[in-house]
């Protein structure tokens, strides 16, 4: 890896104030990016204010945390890349981003691996979740929880997604993550992998008619200003990440680390809640907005169409934890 311009301007992003004779800090200032708009109805943002509301009400004037949307220190990549050498300290991060730091991860954008977010949250949760975390730690990133970002649904200006021939041929943007790719090249689509700062143009122009993503960033975001369609395909879990450098997470006492997780904790409970209040209203709202809107009458087509990515993925996240995984889904149905 090599820093980015970024990452090397947040280089002071850690501020520790300590007292001589190697005596406790005693105040530390965190920043925490993440690459969408601080929108109250956005989940990157949700989490972003649940995490720095909580640690400075259970820590005051000791941890204070400073927010930082829209990219302000780069791309996920970047951003994430950057906590992985400690010159940034937090990110909320998108799951398929974090597979391509620890490829475990790929297990949580398998398509239709979950049918509701109580199924996700045993997962995220459970066993399947610490042996993750577990995973990334080894990589230099500390899992604080896995907050919620709704189900992705496919947007575009084509025509309305309502079965797996409606997919082919349209110029999806999906994330620069092989699990995403193989999904829609599965069902006739052509991805194309872009950036986030690049989505909303490209779509703008008519570079790629659409993209996949929740209804709480289209709305967050102002798509239904160049997106005219929403189907409700509802073809993955968005797991949101709160994450910490493990550098900057080392360098902190004792009590700030536990106040730390606790607040992690609290965060994606609250950020749950939130998004799950949100979710009727988000649709209203993009239907006042003016995109057309409809549910997917028959999933199971899609799930048959796009069964073999499993199997293209099971080395990488490790079939073991795979298995353990579908286990512990079937056990929700």
């Amino acid at each position: 890896m090599k820093r980015t311009l970024s990452g090397l301007v947040a280089a002071t992003t850690l501020a520790m104030t300590a007292l001589t004779g190697g005596a406790q800090a005693q105040s530390v200032e965190l920043k925490l990016a993440w690459l969408s708009a601080d929108s109250p109805n956005d989940p990157y943002a949700i989490t972003a204010h649940a995490f720095k509301d909580a640690i400075e009400a259970a820590m005051p004037g000791k941890v204070t945390v400073a927010l930082f949307p829209n990219r302000q220190l780069g791309d996920e990549k970047d951003v994430l890349e950057n906590m992985q050498f400690g010159t940034i300290d937090m990110g909320v991060i998108t799951n398929a981003v974090v597979a391509t730091v620890e490829p475990s991860y790929q297990l949580l954008d398998l398509p239709f691996l979950f049918s509701s977010a109580d199924q996700a949250h045993k997962v995220l949760d459970g066993p399947v979740g610490e042996k993750l975390a577990a995973n990334l730690e080894k990589r230099g990133v500390v899992s604080l929880g896995a907050a919620e970002g709704g189900f992705r649904n496919m947007i575009n200006n084509d025509h309305p997604i309502e079965k797996p021939s409606d997919v082919e041929g349209v110029k999806f943007r999906t994330m620069q993550n092989p699990v995403f790719i193989d999904m829609f090249n599965s069902l006739g689509g052509s991805p194309v992998p872009m950036a986030w700062g690049e989505v909303y143009t490209a779509v703008q122009q008519g570079t790629i008619d659409g993209l996949e993503i929740p209804l709480s960033v289209v709305q967050a975001n102002k798509f239904p200003e160049v997106v005219k369609y929403a189907s409700m395909t509802r073809h993955t879990y968005s797991a949101v990440h709160l994450l910490i450098s493990k550098t900057t997470f080392d360098r902190l006492p004792a009590d700030v680390q536990a106040a730390i997780r606790e607040a992690g904790h609290t965060a994606v409970l609250e950020e749950r809640k939130t998004v799950a209040a949100n979710e009727t209203s988000v649709r209203e709202q993009l239907a006042a907005e003016g995109m057309q809107i409809n549910d997917v009458p028959d999933l199971a087509a899609f799930r048959e169409k796009v069964k073999g990515v499993y199997g293209q993925f099971a080395n990488s996240i490790g079939p073991d934890l795979l298995k353990e995984a579908e286990e512990a889904v079937a056990q929700e149905n």
